[in-house]
């Protein structure tokens, strides 16, 4: 939007500096902060007055019996501080940024949906406080994947067919359908990533702090790859596909990287509200359409590789507790479970480790994983 409103003012003055993509994402990314910084404190206190609460599930640690007060639904907060940014400092007229707006919204929405009913529910006094029924959700998911990869697949926006992923550490290498009447595979492709990520984001949203670092160092990991791919001489020199306007990409992502790090200030430990599913599944949603619209998915096993690790943590329980129960029967299935409980974060704490270490230590890894991602720029 400021692009639009300065474009008549710039020649000739300082304001051209508009048309550099590194000082609109730098302006995206401070601007996310200050207005986490100016939305977060009136947002927590109306949460708190309303008793927007989420509890505390049977079976969490002990450790988590004091948080069963803390506000929850402050996704409000990064998608204020995330989206607001985005529209001021991107160009809207971009395809690559209506698209990932979309996702993060609608899957922002699926999210506070959620939330709402959780409260709604709480306050009836219902037993099982489960949210928006998971079909429902999954179901809204699912069909913002349809709607995505529909699109991308008719109406590519490179040169590079629209049905088609690449290959990490490896040169201009696509992968496609054999056959073109095999395309309508890679719209069941984009709603698996958009489902999955969104989910797995969610998962991960367990300790203080934890999703919103690591969807930080993602978005800005994601950001670069992006500005490099919207880049003729940057993509043709690490031979990467050049993806004409992928680069506004770079500052939608530190948009909400941003909003991500001023979200921190309120949800670091001990958190003063949690993003609940407003939050955690649109940062998935985001994270996803990005891999999807940069042709990177399968970077997101580098780049969101805790984020793989804790959703494949409660895959493996639940598959081999199902196996060992219909084998051996519950109670050995109960006594030889394969983490103390998923996901993943939950099972270091019961072995010891304090929130804070556990956070810190996956925010570590998540920047390890980052780098891990940025060899792919050279090994190829």
């Amino acid at each position: 939007m400021l692009y639009w409103l300065l474009a008549p003012f710039i020649d000739d003055t300082p304001l051209r500096l508009i048309n550099y993509l590194a000082f609109r994402g730098a302006g995206a990314a401070v601007t996310a902060v200050l207005l986490s910084f100016l939305v977060g404190p009136p947002i927590i206190r109306r949460l708190a007055a309303m008793r927007v609460q989420q509890g505390v599930r049977e079976g969490t640690p002990e450790s988590h019996r004091v948080k069963a007060m803390t506000p929850t639904m402050g996704g409000l907060i990064l998608l204020t501080a995330g989206i607001v940014p985005a529209l001021l400092w991107t160009r809207l007229d971009n395809p690559y940024v209506i698209v990932a707006l979309v996702v993060t919204v609608w899957m922002g929405g699926i999210g506070f949906l959620d939330d709402y009913l959780k409260l709604r529910q709480q306050r009836e006094g219902h037993a099982n406080i489960a949210g928006l029924v998971e079909r429902y959700k999954l179901a809204g998911q699912i069909s913002i994947g349809l709607l995505v990869g529909l699109l991308l697949w008719k109406v590519p926006l490179s040169a590079l067919p629209g049905a088609s992923t690449s290959v990490p550490f490896f040169k201009y290498i696509l992968i496609v359908p054999a056959l073109p009447v095999l395309e309508w595979l890679y719209v069941l492709w984009v709603t698996f990533i958009l489902t999955g990520v969104s989910n797995s984001v969610n998962l991960t949203d367990g300790l203080d702090g934890l999703a919103a670092g690591l969807s930080a160092i993602a978005l800005v990991t994601f950001g670069l790859f992006a500005y490099l791919m919207g880049r003729v001489d940057a993509s043709a020199y690490l031979q990467l596909f050049y993806l004409p306007g992928a680069g506004e990409l770079a500052v939608f992502c530190l948009a909400l990287a941003g909003a991500c790090t001023g979200f921190l200030w309120f949800n670091a430990h001990p958190a003063q509200v949690f993003m609940g599913d407003t939050g955690a599944l649109a940062l998935g949603g985001a994270l996803g359409a990005i891999a999807i619209l940069l042709k990177s998915e399968f970077l997101l096993l580098f780049i969101g590789g805790v984020f793989a690790a804790e959703t494949a943590s409660v895959i493996l329980q639940k598959a081999v507790f199902k196996y060992r129960r219909r084998r051996f029967g519950m109670d050995h299935a109960r006594a030889h479970r394969v983490f103390l409980r998923a996901p993943l974060h939950h099972h270091f704490e019961l072995k010891g480790w304090k929130e804070s270490q556990v956070v810190v230590r996956f925010w570590i890894l998540g920047i390890l994983c980052a780098f891990v991602a940025l060899t792919t720029l050279k090994l190829r």
